[in-house]
């Protein structure tokens, strides 16, 4: 069974949050091995240097891609990624799924992502041009790749 990890930059502090995340994450059981990893973020002053802001990021990103399992198909939320559809993302992850034992998202800080991250990325992935808060966009992120596997299964999830 394909093995689905969710790399965070960040905690699920809100109870309502947390409970929609936890919901998804027992849905995806049914199609493969979901798991989340959160990770701190680093600390930074209230208005950080451009130098701090690197080394920070620096420092998430060798912590993220230590979580990265061989073999990966990474996937890396970015503001400066691909849009897609719900069918264009689950095209993209059936194919992934043919050739990786593994697929792993990545969700940065809210300082983004260090170049680092990216590069290890097969997907950089925006979902709109728009910004949404952390908390709520790994409920998003969570609801579309089970709904990606319920277009890849035929459910009639994805109407």
């Amino acid at each position: 069974m394909l093995g689905l990890r969710i790399i965070a930059v960040g905690g699920q502090k809100e109870k309502d949050y947390s409970a929609a995340c936890d919901e998804y994450v027992k849905r995806l059981g049914a199609f493969c091995r979901p798991e989340i990893i959160e990770l701190k973020e680093s600390r930074l002053p209230d208005s950080p240097s451009d130098s701090e802001t690197a080394a920070a990021l620096a420092d998430e990103a060798r912590r993220i891609l230590e979580k990265i399992p061989d073999r990966a198909f990474v996937v890396a939320a970015a503001v400066e990624g691909k849009i897609l559809s719900s069918p264009e993302l689950a095209g993209r992850l059936e194919a992934a799924m043919q050739t990786h034992p593994n697929v792993c998202f990545v969700i940065g800080s809210s300082f983004g992502l260090d170049d680092a991250v990216k590069a290890r990325a097969d997907l950089l992935l925006s979902f709109s041009r728009m910004t949404f808060p952390h908390r709520l966009f790994r409920v998003m992120l969570l609801e579309q790749v089970y709904r990606s596997f319920s277009i890849i299964k035929g459910t009639g999830y994805h109407k």
